[in-house]
């Protein structure tokens, strides 16, 4: 069989599957012809008269049932009461259900997410990167200060940033933002919550707040995500989340000078690691001289 399937240039099994049809028979008594790959057995249907049978109880159960109930399980349930013959399980009655269109709950829509920044057009057709920054308040080092967070991330790098100082402050945040862009370059946008350290004083309505002021002087458009709408602040908010698990609540800290420099190789390592990611970004203006 191995020479024949050398001879004929095909597989072995080839060769004994067609040995295995003939089995001793005359050759020109064999069935040559192919034969379906599939089960030779076609699966079992329920009969016409049960579904029909079922669709019936499920009306009768729907205008007249003391519960309300006529779905899979109820019908089920009442063919057993009434001493029917061949009663499906609730599986095949719901199939049946679904056969006939006579489920009244309709499949979900999902609807594809819109794309990232999609608020600003510039942004969604990644012509622009966006940073966005917010503070984590309050975190307690053992026998020292309480430590705000300033943390950063870009939406289409993910550049990182993160800062922690002993107190927040509008001159510390400045600071902060200006030694990110003078490193690394100005994005188009960038967004802050509605937090008076990024948007100045709220008693003074006519009044700018220098991070305002700092982005408009660099060319950088200031954008304020609206208040309780979380989806805005989803990229910055998931970024918080891993810096906390990731170095605050993964080592203790003796000092906010140990605080910073764990944040510092957490941070150098994120970016190394996400450097094809940063450089596939949109391009960012240098900073101004």
């Amino acid at each position: 069989m191995r020479s024949v399937a050398l001879d004929c240039h095909v597989a072995l099994s080839t060769v004994q599957k067609w040995v295995s049809r003939a089995d001793g028979t005359r050759l020109d008594r064999v069935d040559w012809s192919d034969q379906p790959c599939g089960p030779k057995s076609v699966p079992a249907r329920t009969p016409r008269a049960v579904e029909h049978q079922v669709l019936a109880a499920r009306i009768e159960l729907r205008d007249n049932s003391a519960l309300g109930e006529f779905g899979a399980d109820a019908i089920c349930r009442h063919l057993v009461g009434e001493g029917s013959e061949k009663v499906p399980c609730a599986r095949t009655i719901h199939r049946i259900l679904e056969r006939h269109g006579a489920l009244d709950g309709g499949r979900r829509v999902r609807r594809p997410a819109p794309p990232p920044g999609w608020y600003l057009p510039e942004l969604a057709g990644r012509r622009a990167e966006l940073d966005s920054f917010d503070f984590v308040e309050s975190l307690k080092i053992r026998n020292g200060p309480l430590v705000d967070v300033l943390n950063a991330t870009s939406l289409h790098g993910g550049l990182p940033g993160s800062w922690p100082m002993a107190q927040k402050a509008a001159q510390k945040a400045l600071e902060a933002l200006v030694e990110h862009w003078r490193a690394f370059g100005c994005p188009g946008y960038a967004q802050f919550d509605n937090d008076t350290v990024f948007q100045g004083p709220h008693q003074h309505p006519d009044t700018l707040g220098r991070i305002s002021r700092l982005c408009l002087s660099l060319g950088i458009v200031p954008v304020f995500v609206p208040p309780r709408e979380t989806g805005f602040q989803a990229a910055i908010e998931n970024f918080n989340g891993r810096w906390q698990a990731k170095v605050w609540s993964r080592f203790e800290h003796q000092s906010l000078a140990e605080l910073r420099e764990r944040t510092a190789r957490y941070f150098g390592a994120l970016r190394a690691r996400s450097a094809s990611r940063i450089e596939a970004a949109p391009v960012r203006r240098a900073f101004p001289a």
